[in-house]
């Protein structure tokens, strides 16, 4: 059975009050941030310490770190740490390295621990189920999302929807993995498996942020790649 994250729920649902009486632009309830844009390789240090401080006074409630794998860096404890006062973190990794790196986290009810899956993945590898074995007995909350493609197998996901029912996951969160449409529409259709309304609405949120995170890399490196053909004489 799912947990439902009592906190995160209640202050969801603030922020999307107060955005419908704010006469303020509305803003993402969720800001992800890839850890390679932040950490040092091989360094407990951050790249930029304004960088960090930027991210601890993010006003989005949720903070996503998520892109390349957050478990190859060793400070990546320290900066979950860091940002985890006043957000609530969602760390994405593929799992492989949760046994080996989960002594550097604490289980607090703002930190969740989430394995990201393939929904054309029929069956997770023995390391990541172990990873969310280990998590879960920790007294994290463990998190599964399944990346929806425009030809995804419903019936793979069925068959995730027994296994995160057997090992006791507390969320699943299914998104599109590219933003063209009939990725999208495949990955709201897929959200209906999900049991639970509150996983199932998240789902669009995290969806909405991380596709227009891509969005906004892909035009970030396409006028890079423009401003250096104009320089090229």
């Amino acid at each position: 059975m799912m947990r439902l994250p009592a906190r995160l729920t209640t202050k969801m649902a603030k922020v999307r009050i107060a955005q419908i009486f704010s006469s303020a632009p509305p803003r993402f309830l969720l800001h992800g941030v890839d850890p390679e844009e932040v950490l040092h390789p091989g360094s407990h240090a951050p790249v930029s310490r304004e960088r960090m401080r930027g991210l601890i006074a993010d006003p989005a409630p949720v903070i996503w770190i998520g892109g390349s794998e957050p478990l190859v860096h060793p400070g990546i404890g320290h900066f979950a740490r860091a940002i985890g006062h006043g957000h609530y973190v969602f760390l994405e990794t593929d799992g492989t390295l949760l046994c080996r790196r989960i002594h550097e986290f604490q289980p607090l009810p703002q930190v969740f621990l989430t394995v990201l899956l393939d929904s054309r993945q029929a069956t997770m590898s023995s390391l990541a189920v172990e990873g969310l074995r280990a998590a879960r007995l920790s007294g994290f909350f463990t998190v599964i999302r399944s990346l929806v493609h425009e030809d995804a197998d419903l019936v793979q996901l069925g068959t995730l929807r027994k296994f995160i029912k057997e090992k006791d996951v507390d969320g699943w969160l299914i998104t599109a993995a590219s933003g063209a449409e009939a990725a999208v529409r495949k990955a709201a259709e897929a959200r209906r498996m999900i049991p639970s309304s509150f996983w199932r609405q998240f789902s669009e949120h995290v969806e909405e942020a991380i596709l227009a995170q891509a969005q906004g890399r892909e035009l970030h490196v396409a006028t890079s790649s423009a401003a250096e053909g104009v320089g090229v004489t």
